[in-house]
């Protein structure tokens, strides 16, 4: 018997979101619609400039922990805090819905990972994170009960930038093997892709990984190609299930044998895409992890990021199971 769903392994950061308009991107050199990696200088910098904003916990993989236990998932969450104010605030956050969070958290220095999201009118975010403590998740964090005892292992690609996250990250996979468990991946950006392209190849082809989110932005950069459907048939080769999401497009799951096109649920208003991909992996973890078929699984998953885009922030304000209930998909 599993103890989780769904373990995830994350980047652990307090999000905080203003908007701003495009000019203020320009004037500030901060690349549009990517995750920039910056210094506690450049942070410090950026937290002056901005406007009214909004402190949220987040980082990739603990928005997906959160949205697996808003569906009423059993979800338990690897990710490095500080003993600060941030820290506490990221802390409290995570276990208030649900997730069992038990990192052991610094003493204070490096403080806790902090990303100054920056989203224009058009819904876009731009992120710029200083790391902090998060690069110091390392070997020492991996609680083997829960790599063993959850149906699926999940990270984010982003936590390839901190070096002993590496080594925490194939642990805890191996555990998972040995219980014969799954592990997931998110390819996280473009440029983290750029950056371990190799890497990240090697881990699917290996076995290592077993299932792989993308957006279609991450999984063209993956193949360096500008050819959608050749890359798809790629990453088919290379993996035994992506799902590579488009946005208005919906999503597209592709296993050895099977395609399976998923429409974007209908939206009221664009507010901010922060969160999209976490959510769609939340709904559609949860749905694989509880039985459901893959065309259900990736229902769920355009269900949640439809949600989340509605609003402000990474973390959906309303109730998922509820809501999900209601449109009939639970």
């Amino acid at each position: 018997m599993s103890e989780y769903d769904v373990l995830c392994i994350g980047n652990a950061i307090v999000d905080i979101i203003a908007r701003c308009d495009e000019a203020f991107l320009e004037d500030n050199n901060i690349i549009r619609g990517a995750m920039n990696l910056i210094d506690v200088d450049r942070a410090t910098l950026l937290y002056d400039r901005m406007g009214q904003a909004i402190e949220a916990s987040g980082g990739s993989a603990g928005n997906t922990a959160a949205g697996i236990a808003g569906f009423g998932g059993k979800a338990a969450y690897f990710g490095k805090v500080s003993d600060d104010a941030l820290g506490k605030i990221f802390a409290h956050d995570i276990r208030a819905l649900g997730v069992a969070f038990d990192t052991k958290p610094l003493d204070g220095h490096p403080p806790t990972a902090r990303s100054m999201i920056f989203v224009t009118p058009d819904g876009e975010r731009s992120m710029n994170t200083y790391l902090g403590a998060c690069v110091e998740l390392g070997p020492e964090d991996v609680e083997e009960k829960k790599a063993s005892g959850s149906k699926v292992t999940y990270f984010e690609g982003y936590l390839w930038d901190p070096p002993r996250a590496k080594e925490a990250i194939r642990m805890t996979a191996d555990a998972a093997h040995a219980a014969g468990r799954e592990v997931a991946m998110s390819l996280s950006d473009p440029f983290c892709v750029d950056r371990y392209r190799n890497e990240f190849l090697e881990l699917m082809r290996s076995g290592r990984v077993n299932i792989v989110f993308a957006n279609e932005h991450e999984l063209l950069s993956l193949y360096q190609t500008a050819s959608f459907d050749s890359a798809l048939e790629e990453i088919r080769r290379d993996t035994s299930m992506a799902i590579v999401t488009r946005s208005e497009k919906g999503s597209i799951i592709v296993t050895r044998d099977e395609t399976i096109p998923v429409d974007a649920i209908a939206i009221d208003e664009l507010v901010d895409t922060t969160g999209a991909g976490d959510l769609y992996a939340a709904g559609f973890l949860y749905g694989y992890t509880n039985g459901r078929s893959l065309a259900d699984c990736g229902r769920l998953g355009s269900f949640a990021a439809g949600l989340v885009i509605q609003q402000y922030g990474p973390r959906p304000q309303k109730d998922l199971r509820y809501e999900a209930e209601q449109a009939g998909l639970i």
